[in-house]
């Protein structure tokens, strides 16, 4: 009670704007994920990878500070994000169909939605981490993380059916999703600290080059992969 008695709401609101502004593209995941899923099962595969992957950030915010200091972390999830980005493209809804349970094909949205949530998340936890730093150390850091996490949950939630129903009506969204998550992956490799570090400082003028050439990449060779599959 007493964390409640002594909150800094704007603490609490520049995490949730945070985690609402640069976890929109998570919303977009989220719902290319569970495109495929039967209607019952959306809402659960949401709930569920939102979850999770909530759980997961809240436990990566604990360790920014030395996640920051990994060389190559970035680099690795944004060749991960490229990965996710092409396989989500490349699904289709008959993929799995006759091999898979519905209730299989439930969790591999799920885990789909955590591993590119972790993926994604490392810029995003860092500046969580930096806003609850504006309050005293000790446990109270903490609770403001957890409690701007959840507060910020049914927007996500929200946003990731907004765009399955869009998704449902224009399927470009799932290419252009595709590439968002490709743009993303770009931005995340030229600016990891260990490839600076060996390469110099001027890579990171080139992000927003390697964004838009991930973004084209995934794109095109997830749609040539579509016809390939069609032609079979």
């Amino acid at each position: 009670m007493e964390f409640f008695t002594t909150i800094d709401w704007a603490v609490i609101a520049q995490i949730i704007m945070i985690d609402v502004l640069l976890g929109g593209d998570n919303a977009v995941v989220i719902a290319l994920a569970c495109r495929n899923l039967h209607p019952n099962q959306r809402r659960r595969g949401i709930m569920w990878g939102t979850a999770g992957a909530i759980i997961l950030r809240i436990i990566l915010v604990v360790f920014a500070v030395t996640l920051l200091k990994i060389p190559f972390l970035k680099f690795t999830g944004g060749l991960l994000l490229l990965w996710i980005g092409y396989k989500l493209m490349v699904q289709t809804e008959d993929d799995d169909g006759h091999e898979l349970e519905a209730s299989d094909k439930l969790w591999a949205a799920v885990k789909t939605i955590i591993v590119a949530d972790i993926a994604m998340s490392v810029d995003n936890v860092i500046a969580i981490a930096g806003a609850a730093g504006q309050v005293d150390a000790g446990h109270h850091q903490f609770g403001y993380i957890v409690f701007g996490l959840l507060v910020s949950i049914p927007l996500i939630v929200g946003g990731s059916q907004i765009v399955l129903y869009l998704i449902d009506r224009f399927p470009i969204i799932v290419t252009l999703g595709a590439g968002l998550l490709g743009w993303i992956a770009g931005g995340m490799i030229f600016t990891d600290p260990g490839l600076i570090q060996y390469v110099g400082n001027h890579i990171e003028a080139y992000s927003t080059t390697a964004g838009v050439i991930a973004a084209l990449g995934v794109m095109i060779f997830g749609e040539l992969a579509k016809r390939s599959k069609r032609k079979k």
